[in-house]
């Protein structure tokens, strides 16, 4: 097996978002999102926040068009987005903040034709990390691809995460068949998709439930259900993040995070990496669950510098504490160095 030359990073990450190449290497960009901050486009006090490092841990950003803001108001929120965009790119011009301080910026969009209009006004700014679709399924599927392809045609290289959160997903009846066509259809531009995003409140509200701050998803079986039928169509091509938490609040230690760090555990236990922040202080709740512990990190290490002269695939840990065999966990162990090197070793 080729060897793989890994430094330990320490708790703070050294990964940049624009200047690094790493930027333009989707494996390890793929991971780098963390807490996913949820903004209304509407809000104009959006640049501010994001040229400003306010927001500690602050990876990525959702400026949101959709369920956020009225369709009243639709037009308006456009122009509020075009001004962030130009407020962003001004700071930058009087070197306020550079490139490589900003979070990977998302617009949220209600449809392919306004995903096509958006990306016409912002394009030439070159702040645009790519464009979130909510509610993706059969019906819009083939629009979204073919604007993603159309926009892609030039030099720059514009993102789109999917989100499954349709009547036809969570429906058992439809679910399959739905997720396998809807993963097909992805599959066409697989190297323009990020991440595969999931509507946790969505599929909840479909049936009238809401979980208390105390309780996780994956406690509402036919949500858990769901989840693991997505992960299980795309969780080996992709990543799949987890559905957002909708509690928040300013003590560290109160249930709010106590609820947040109990979901979180679960999510990374079944898959999920990343989630949807609905609040910045969730933001250092969600970025340390994605920390790599040293004990991760080093069997991680051994697996992908391994050396079978004696014959063998298999070996106890460096720690004495648990086996450790290359090809059952090859594909644990590059994705545990990756996180390791975007969000340090605990």
């Amino acid at each position: 097996m080729n060897s793989v030359n890994t430094t330990k990073t320490s708790s703070s990450s050294s990964f940049t978002k624009r200047s690094d190449k790493a930027h333009n290497d989707k494996f390890v960009l793929q991971y780098a999102l963390g807490g996913l901050l949820y903004c209304p486009a509407l809000n104009p006090k959006a640049a501010g926040f994001i040229t400003s490092k306010k927001y500690a841990g602050l990876r990525s950003v959702s400026l949101c068009l959709e369920d956020s803001v009225g369709d009243n108001f639709v037009e308006e929120a456009e122009n509020c987005l075009f001004n962030t965009f130009e407020s962003i790119y001004r700071e930058l011009i009087l070197e306020n903040v550079r490139k490589s301080e900003l979070p990977l910026i998302f617009v949220r969009v209600r449809s392919a034709e306004q995903l096509l209009r958006i990306y016409e006004k912002i394009c030439d700014y070159e702040l645009l990390t790519g464009f979130i679709l909510p509610k993706f399924d059969r019906r819009n599927a083939a629009s979204y691809i073919e604007v993603m392809t159309e926009i892609n045609s030039g030099k720059q290289n514009i993102y789109c995460m999917p989100i499954l959160e349709s009547t036809e997903v969570i429906d058992l009846k439809s679910r399959l068949q739905a997720i396998t066509e809807i993963k097909s259809a992805v599959d066409t531009i697989s190297k323009l998709v990020l991440n595969i995003r999931v509507g946790g409140n969505d599929f909840c509200s479909r049936f009238g439930f809401r979980r208390p701050a105390d309780r996780t998803i994956y406690d509402i079986t036919v949500v858990r259900n769901t989840l693991a039928d997505i992960f299980n169509v795309f969780g080996r091509d992709y990543v799949v993040s987890a559905p957002v938490w909708e509690y928040f609040g300013t003590d560290p230690d109160g249930q709010w995070a106590k609820g947040l760090r109990a979901e979180l555990a679960l999510d990374r236990l079944n898959g999920f990496i990343g989630k949807t922040a609905i609040h910045p202080t969730q933001l250092p709740v969600i970025n340390e669950s994605l920390t790599v512990s040293e004990e991760d990190y080093k069997d991680a290490l051994s697996i992908l510098n391994w050396h079978d002269g004696d014959g063998l695939a298999v070996a106890k840990s460096p720690s004495g504490g648990r086996m450790n065999e290359v090809k059952v966990h090859e594909n644990w162990a590059r994705k545990t160095v990756t996180l390791a090197s975007i969000y340090g070793v605990k």
